[in-house]
């Protein structure tokens, strides 16, 4: 990572066009742009945006699939200390209308395959007085732009980001970030750590997710290189790597698919300098397939959230390649700078005892200011002394390793114990027969609740809910071990690909399946 602090955002982007003004910063589809042409680029927009009204505390908002106007507008809004809103893209008509709705917006940029959506868009949000229309009049509107610098009064910790969570319950909140609090992510940020000359990174995974917004706005505060991909599918991923992306994020399930392509796809993986993953769990069989398909790759693993502003923790390439601590594997990683954790009795608020489970608190300069217009919410997860409650269970060894175990609303408590899901369905979805798992407690009469698993088949396979039960009593405690299996179609999800438990709670229910 280069040497010398930013201020703010828009400070690396004018650092690097003034000390390697020539050298390649950004490619996306036919745009290749250098450092000084995307410096330009920026105070174009910026001054576009003036023309427009947008200053201080407006918020613009960017729908589209990963694009290089999404990284424009962040730096070019946050020169004049407005506020960039990237919704998820995938968001059906009443959640999109929602978030928009919240934020209001006063300028839209929107991609072609939502323009039919324009009215609808307006309607959400009477704040909205500009629409641009990213295929047919963005460029020529930035072009038009007066070159304008930053104005004088923003400050690091002036709001620059909003990015709505998704989470499995309730309405999505917007996460507000200042520009401090993305510059200390991009200091500790994996994708660019020990990077070096020739170096370049692939982002792929959606903008809308702090992960993916949050390694890119990385790249170009440590002035490296970086290709976007708008669609992340293993062909278009395997051309960016062979064009010369060395270093990329991606979630579990994109590098599944990426193995499971063909030998082109595995060659690519095996030439990356570094693979960072996280976003969920990666299940053990492929994280020791793409060990062995990548001896050559730094393998790292990320843990934390949006509200963290990305990750909190990282297992190292040497931890995966332990081969005396194989049960590392299982971990989140290991605190990265800057970052403070206590484990709390989620009931007492007191911490627990060294190696005991407790929720997870975290203190971090990373950490989101709060959750937009909700102070009320924001006061429930931000507490005394700037700690973040996660509402992640979790413990710590000795050797400082964080230990996932659960979310706190998912414990399922069976005859007095206290299960932990990821547990049971890293042994569930071992079973050959079987592709997805999702472990919840249901209603039951004499344990409390029940061990249930809900899970779709392989390809090709039959699921003997029988056979998975005993599978399970062979690697777990009877009591952790599901009582109940319930095959579906598909496990239910929401548009940022999280499974919806308390939908499975309600649909089981109703079907009375597995019912006492």
């Amino acid at each position: 990572m280069a040497d010398g602090a930013m201020a703010l955002l828009h400070d690396g982007l004018a650092r690097w066009a003034a000390t390697m003004p020539d050298e390649e910063a950004v490619a996306f589809g036919d745009h290749r742009l250098s450092w000084a042409q995307w410096h330009e680029r920026i105070r174009r927009l910026t001054g576009a945006l003036v023309a427009r009204g947008i200053g201080a505390g407006d918020r613009v908002a960017v729908i589209d699939r990963n694009h290089l106007a999404s990284l424009d507008m962040i730096l070019a809004a946050g020169a004049l200390g407005a506020i960039t809103v990237l919704p998820n893209w995938r968001l059906k008509d009443a959640e999109l209308t929602y978030v928009l709705g919240d934020c209001s917006p006063r300028l839209v940029v929107l991609g072609a395959a939502f323009v039919d959506r324009e009215e609808l868009i307006r309607m959400a949000a009477p704040s909205i007085e500009h629409v641009v229309h990213l295929d047919d009049d963005y460029e020529s509107w930035l072009s038009s732009g007066t070159p304008t610098s930053p104005a004088a009064d923003v400050r690091p910790d002036t709001p620059v980001l909003v990015i709505y969570t998704s989470g499995t319950t309730g309405a999505a909140k917007g996460v507000v970030f200042s520009h401090s609090a993305l510059i200390a992510n991009a200091e500790v940020s994996a994708l660019t750590a020990h990077a070096e000359p020739g170096d370049r990174a692939l982002t792929s995974m959606p903008l809308f997710h702090i992960g993916g917004v949050g390694a890119a706005l990385a790249a170009v505060e440590s002035g490296l290189p970086q290709t976007i991909l708008a669609d992340p599918t293993p062909d278009a991923i395997v051309q960016a790597i062979e064009q010369g992306c060395t270093r990329t994020f991606l979630v579990p399930a994109v590098i599944d698919r990426m193995l499971e392509s063909g030998q082109r796809e595995r060659q690519a993986l095996a030439s990356l300098s570094l693979l960072a993953y996280g976003g969920s769990p990666c299940p053990r069989p492929i994280l020791e397939a793409a060990l062995a398909a990548m001896p050559d790759t730094d393998i790292v693993q990320v843990y934390g959230m949006t509200e963290l502003c990305g990750s909190v923790t990282q297992l190292s390439n040497t931890a995966h390649r332990d081969s005396d601590h194989r049960e590392r594997l299982a971990a989140a990683g290991q605190l990265v700078d800057h970052v403070d954790v206590r484990i709390v009795d989620p009931t007492t608020l007191l911490d627990v005892s060294p190696g005991d489970t407790g929720e997870l608190w975290f203190r971090t300069p990373k950490r989101m200011q709060g959750y937009l217009g909700q102070p009320e919410a924001t006061a429930q997860v931000i507490v005394d002394g700037g700690w973040l409650r996660t509402g992640d269970i979790g413990r710590m060894d000795e050797e400082g390793f964080i230990f996932i175990v659960d979310r706190l609303k998912d414990i399922i408590i069976t005859g007095g114990e206290n299960v932990f899901s990821p547990e049971v369905e890293s042994v569930v979805a071992e079973h050959p027969s079987v592709a997805e798992v999702a472990v919840i407690g249901m209603p039951d009469p004499t344990m409390g609740e029940r061990v249930t698993a809900v899970v779709t088949a392989a390809q090709g396979k039959t699921v003997d809910p029988d056979d998975v039960i005993t599978f399970t009593r062979t690697r777990l405690a009877g009591f952790k071990c599901p009582r109940t299996v319930v095959v579906v179609d598909e496990l239910p999800r929401n548009a940022s690909g999280k499974v919806l438990k308390h939908e499975l709670r309600t649909s089981i229910a109703a079907s009375n399946v597995g019912a006492s």
